[in-house]
This record gives structure tokens, sequence and C-alpha cells, in this order.
């Protein structure tokens, strides 16, 4: 390939085609059916999907068949077949369901409004990861443009991965035959430590999510009445959560929710401290004055990589601030999310989650933990010697800078599926959510400049992979 030509193309339909239809994506409310369990009658999924079609079908890639498949009662999922001219296959991945709305966002911004500011274009969605199918039928196309020869691409997108892609594992086993077996894994769903090169996802942690209440009373009582005879259904609740986390330094305390990390992990995470120095911490929007809870850099990437941690995501019982008037409340409920490391069993953790906080619970608490989402963490094999040169080459082509690689702390339930179903399979997982981009949160953007290059990244391993065939 020729790399200039590559970038032109690539800048070329980024600007004219790919940014104009992600704006419109943007617009669309599609969240993921734990957020919006109405979505078949919202119809915002299916607005969604009739968008990225009719661009799709705009695409002049030889021989793509296409085809938008509905199981009956479950989310949409795009597949994408590309014959090549090898005897190898690839599969390419991504999702276009969203995350909710959030609170946060800065004057002039929104969910579902498009804005493009300083290379930035900011809205729900966009890079995580809407632009995902938009990325791989570039990358495919600038191969063509070029005459330059590919293996077989098979391109999965789903509509569900937010919600813990409960319905992916049904597409797959309906569409076994027709993947085949796939020797390269492309994942576009994932970070990048900044925007100076390619990155690529070394691990991902696992997930368990669900409800915890505690109820003490039948109702409310004066809090005058009440407090110092009945305990206070917060004050229980802190109890149980400090049964799994140290409240001072935010250490899961239960030791089944850990793994021994591995060497590697460890050494890999020492060299991307280098690389990043502070900017490990320095790119959360921290108010003045707040401090990250480790001063190491190497510690905080191992902290949000390969070990657990507690987040409260949300909570029942507790009225306004405005509303709050002087009783004893009779409940209060909250989500927990526990991020577990790769290797760590989601069932088993699941299990173990709820025996912590349901067994002899203070004060004879009717304490409940109802289980949500869970998913299985993931860590990469070792990569080859002709990916790693490619990613290699790629991205001192593209970026100017050497490939790097990381651990993420997010989930792909996907990966840990496709790593037991095709385990010869090469992988690379990589993505566009970089320093400030803030995916689920308020002021998400796509930094575009990293779209492209890393759209142009994806068609030059492509090509290698062919080579090696």
């Amino acid at each position: 390939m020729d790399s200039e030509k590559t970038q032109k193309f690539v800048a070329k339909l980024w600007e004219d085609s790919i940014i104009p239809e992600l704006m419109e994506y943007i617009r669309i409310p599609n969240k993921s059916p734990l957020y919006d369990p109405q979505w078949q009658e919202h119809g915002h999924t299916d607005r969604a999907v009739s968008l990225i079609e009719q661009w799709c079908r705009r695409q002049p890639i030889d021989g793509m068949r296409f085809e938008t498949m509905r199981l009956e009662g479950r989310t949409p999922l795009l597949f994408f077949d590309i014959p090549g001219n090898s005897a190898g296959c690839v599969l390419l991945y991504g999702h276009l369901d969203k995350q909710p709305e959030m609170t946060g966002w800065r004057e002039g911004l929104g969910p579902w409004n498009p804005v493009v500011e300083n290379d930035k274009l900011y809205g729900r969605g966009g890079a995580d990861d809407g632009y995902a199918v938009f990325a791989a039928l570039t990358a495919i196309r600038a191969l063509q443009d070029q005459h330059a020869p590919h293996a077989r691409c098979v391109v999965i997108i789903e509509a569900c991965e937010e919600s813990g892609s409960y319905d992916l594992p049904y597409y797959i086993e309906t569409l076994q035959s027709r993947i085949g077996v796939p020797d390269f894994i492309v994942c576009l769903d994932s970070g990048c430590g900044n925007y100076d090169q390619l990155w690529c996802t070394s691990s991902l942690r696992g997930l368990v999510v669900g409800d915890l209440s505690v109820q003490m009373l039948k109702e409310g009582v004066h809090s005058g009445d009440g407090s110092g005879v009945v305990a206070s259904s917060f004050r229980v609740m802190r109890q149980l959560l400090s049964r799994l986390e140290d409240e001072k330094t935010g250490e899961i305390l239960v030791r089944d929710f850990h793994v021994e990390i591995p060497r590697q992990a460890a050494e890999q995470a020492a060299y991307t401290a280098q690389i990043l120095g502070n900017e490990v911490f320095s790119k959360f929007p921290m108010l003045p004055g707040v401090q990250p809870v480790n001063n190491n850099p190497t510690e905080l990437i191992l902290n949000r990589t390969w070990r657990p941690a507690l987040a409260t995501t949300g909570a029942a019982g507790l009225p306004a601030l405005q509303d709050a008037g002087n009783v004893l409340r009779p409940m209060t409920a909250v989500r927990v999310s526990l991020r577990i490391p790769p290797g760590c069993d989601p069932v088993r953790a699941s299990e173990r989650l709820k025996k912590v906080f349901e067994l002899d619970p203070p004060y004879g608490a009717h304490v409940k933990f109802d289980l949500g989402q869970y998913a299985a963490g993931w860590s990469a094999p070792a990569m080859r010697p002709w990916l790693s040169e490619s990613v290699g080459r790629a991205s001192e082509t593209f970026f100017g800078e050497k490939a790097a690689f990381m651990g993420e702390g997010g989930s792909i339930p996907f990966m840990d599926m496709l790593g037991k179903k095709f385990p010869q399979a090469q992988f690379l997982i990589t993505g566009v959510l970089g320093p400030n981009s803030n995916a689920h949160g308020p002021n998400e953007f796509l930094h575009i400049p990293t779209g492209e290059k890393l759209t142009c990244c994806i068609a030059h391993v492509l090509a290698d992979h062919f080579k090696k065939h």
C-alpha cells in the first residue's frame, strides 16, 4: 500500500461522509436495552440501524454481502461478509447501542446534540463506538482503492454491548457456519492512552453489577423518635459495603475477587507509566486540589486493569434534598458495580458477592442483593511476530510514534467469548477513547484525527495479514 494515498483517501471519506453520518447517528437516542427496556416500542435502535444500513449500501466494496439480522425478541445485528484473496479470515467487531444521557454536559453540548469543535466530535456514542462500522468498511475500501489484496472479512455490529452483549451468543450460534474460523480478530471498541500513537489493548476487566437493598421499617418514622432506637438503613448499608471495600484505601478486602498479576502485565504497566506519566490521572476532570488514590502511575495503571474496584452508580430510597424531611427512612438501596480482573470467574464472583452482603445482616436487617449484569474479563494472547511488527509499522507510519500496549479497565464481553471460541486467533483490540473523551459520561467526544489514523492502521494491518498467508 501507498501510505500517502491511504491517508488522503481515508481523510477525504471521513470529512465528506463519515463525520456527517456520525452526526446524524449521535442525534438518535438509541440507548442500550438495559437503559431503555421499551427500545422496540420507541424505535430508536431501528432508526440507528436504518441510518447505518443506508450508508453501508452506498459503499462500493467488491462482493460485499450485507444483512440486518433480527432474531425474535432480540436487538438487531448487522452482518457483513466481504470475500477476500486468501485462505485467511478476519472478524471485525463493533457496536451501535449507547449509554444513557448522564448529567453535566457543558453549555452548548448534549448527548444527542452533535458538535464539531477543535478536531473533536461531541455527542453520545460517536467514539463508543458508532464510528466502528464506518472505520472498518473504510479500511477495506482503502485497500480496494489501491487494488491491494486482503483476506475474507466478516464484520459484526451488535446493538446490545452496553447491556452486557446478552443477545450476541444467540447470533453467533446462528451465524457459526457463515462466519467460519477467523484467524485474526479486530475489535474497535477500546481505548487509547493518548492520541499520539496506536494503542493495543492487552487485557480487559470483567464486571459484576447488582442492586443491594437494606430495609429496616415498614414505613418511615420521625427521626427524633426513632433514631437511636432503630438503626439507620444508610448506616447498615455502610457496614455492608465495608465488608467488601476498605473505605480509606478503596482496596477490595475479599481475596476471592483478586488474581495474581502476571509479570508481563506488571512490566507492561511500568513501561506505559513511563510513556504517560501523570497523564494516567490528569486526564480525568478532577476538581482543583483533588488527588489520585496513589501518586505512582504504575500502581494506578495496575489498579484500573488488574485489580478489582468498587463503584456505587445509583441509589434509591433517598429523597431529593429539597424533599428530605426529618424522617428515619425505611430503606436504602444502591447499585454496586464491581470491576473484576481478568481470570476472575464472573459467575463465582456474583455468588460470592451475594454471600458477602446477605450473610448475617446487622440488627437482623432485611438485606437483599439482586444480581444484574455480569461479564468476564479477558487477557490477550501474545502477538505473533507478523502482527507485532505490523502494528509497530502502522503506528510509526500514520501516527509517527511506536505502538503502545495497555490493559483497559472496562469490559467487552464479546472478547472473552471469542477467545474461548477461537483459541488460535490473533487479536488487535484498539479504539479512540483517549484522554478526556469521557465515554459514558458528559461531554463524550471522538478525536477525529485519531479516528482517521486508526482507520489507516487497520487497513495497513489487514494488508499485512494477507501477506502472512
